[in-house]
């Protein structure tokens, strides 16, 4: 199973959070499975690969360290794909789903950790 995380601390109203991340996930190519006020699961749109190379990302906030104009979210993107190659398929949509955090206009990026 391929797994990769990323840690993104963004300045952004807490009440806009969960629409923003969902227009993100959706321009990436994903589907929003289920969303609650602190997480968030999306599925990557079939059609493009192999179903055992569906993505799954999960996106957490961190509720507990979130002030009104900054938060901080954990994101794991996974699949089932056995990462037998370095550049494979759950690895280049984490570099591009991770970009698209970081580049989004929505919020201002303080810190971004790879994991």
């Amino acid at each position: 199973m391929a797994r990769y995380t990323g840690l993104f601390k963004i300045a952004v109203p807490v009440s806009s959070l969960q629409q923003l991340l969902g227009e993100i996930l959706e321009s990436c190519n994903f589907n929003i499975v289920y969303r609650t006020e602190d997480y968030l699961m999306a599925r990557e749109v079939p059609g493009q690969v192999a179903y055992h190379q569906l993505v799954t990302v999960e996106v957490l906030v961190d509720k507990t360290t979130a002030t009104d104009s900054e938060i901080q979210m954990q994101m794991v993107i996974k699949n089932e794909e056995l990462p037998l190659q370095i550049d494979n398929h759950c690895r280049q949509t984490y570099k591009r789903v991770s970009q698209a955090m970081t580049d989004a206009h929505h919020w201002e990026l303080i810190e971004a950790v790879a994991g």
